[in-house]
């Protein structure tokens, strides 16, 4: 079951969405019926512990890592198939561009900032001549918050926090429709971190640019998402609206990870109660699971049993709102 909606524009869809390494007996099954739309202009946040199969999905629609089953549409068109003439891909590589975790890793060492943020340019042949060349690389590198003199430097004459700003100048450059952003701030000090956030937001009221923002870190995905999935061992367990999913949690493994997101009060902190997920609880032998909407656009991994419990349990809520209001 696919989460649609008819009044939004899905730029991505997943559908059914299976990916493995190796055969037979060595076949292992890294993501699996993975069902989720992404719709043009917001930031969807794919959230999971390391292992969890997030940064996989990123890399099979940006056609890095080969899908298995299902489908990937994007802007209507199906794009994991060998069958993708090499116009099409081409298109498809320049309209899905991607901020990666280590900004240190991710730029060459030997080029110069002008060459990192114009090797897209010029392998897409995106400038009429030398001088308009310059002057998309100069206002970009602006746009980032760093000085066209910086052009002619090296990744490493800057700190983490200027590096993944000209990650973000080398991807948003090409004019992208999608980005995915894999773990864009977890390698950057707390202090410049919402900095990086606010200027990817920036960009979003901008230009209607489209986020998957993959992260391990629910407090850092409720600042910049819409909607978030949480998804583990390959799964999508629960997905909702993100102030949805904060206040009305339902799957287990999503209250484990909100309840292991710090609390600045100390008082507070001390009487949180750390949870932990125990995937052996789910009673799945004889009663199937499925990705089930137990309320417009909140959809969770259940089986028939625990879909009737999360229906009781928002039910419950519902009437008390009531009763306070």
């Amino acid at each position: 079951m696919t989460p649609l909606s008819s009044n939004k524009d899905v730029l991505l869809s997943l559908k059914d969405l299976e990916i493995s390494f190796g055969e037979g007996k060595n076949k292992f099954v890294a993501v699996k019926d993975v069902n989720f739309d992404i719709y043009r202009g917001e930031t969807f946040a794919l959230v999971g512990e390391s292992g969890s199969g997030k940064t996989t999905i990123g890399r099979s629609i940006l056609g890095i890592t080969p899908t298995s089953k299902g489908d990937i549409v994007f802007n209507g068109k199906k794009i994991n198939s060998n069958k993708l003439n090499a116009e099409d891909r081409k298109e498809v590589t320049r309209k899905i561009q991607m901020i990666f975790q280590d900004p240190q890793a991710s730029l060459n060492e030997r080029a110069t900032i002008d060459y990192i943020i114009s090797e897209g340019l010029i392998n897409f042949h995106l400038f009429k001549n030398e001088k308009d060349r310059l002057e998309k690389v100069t206002n970009m590198i602006e746009s980032v918050g760093l000085l066209p003199e910086h052009l002619y430097r090296y990744p490493h004459e800057f700190s983490g926090g200027q590096r993944q700003r000209i990650g973000i100048a080398r991807a948003l450059i090409m004019e992208p429709e999608l980005i995915v952003a894999d773990e864009p701030i977890s390698a950057l000090d707390v202090s410049i971190r919402a900095q990086v956030l606010n200027l990817l937001k920036k960009f979003q009221r901008e230009d209607n640019l489209t986020y998957l923002f993959i992260a391990h870190d629910l407090s850092v995905v409720r600042f910049i998402s819409d909607r978030i999935a949480v998804i583990h061992n390959g799964q999508i367990l629960e997905l909702a609206e993100t102030e949805e999913l904060f206040t009305n949690p339902l799957h287990p493994y999503t209250k484990a990870l909100l309840s292991a997101v710090p609390i600045p009060d100390p008082e507070l902190a001390r009487q949180k109660k750390l949870l932990v997920y125990d995937i052996n609880a789910h009673h799945y032998e004889t009663d199937k699971p499925k990705f089930v909407e137990v309320k417009p656009g909140h959809f969770v991994w259940a089986n028939g049993e625990e879909e009737a419990y999360y229906h009781a349990v928002l039910q419950e809520m519902h009437k008390k709102e009531v009763e306070n209001n």
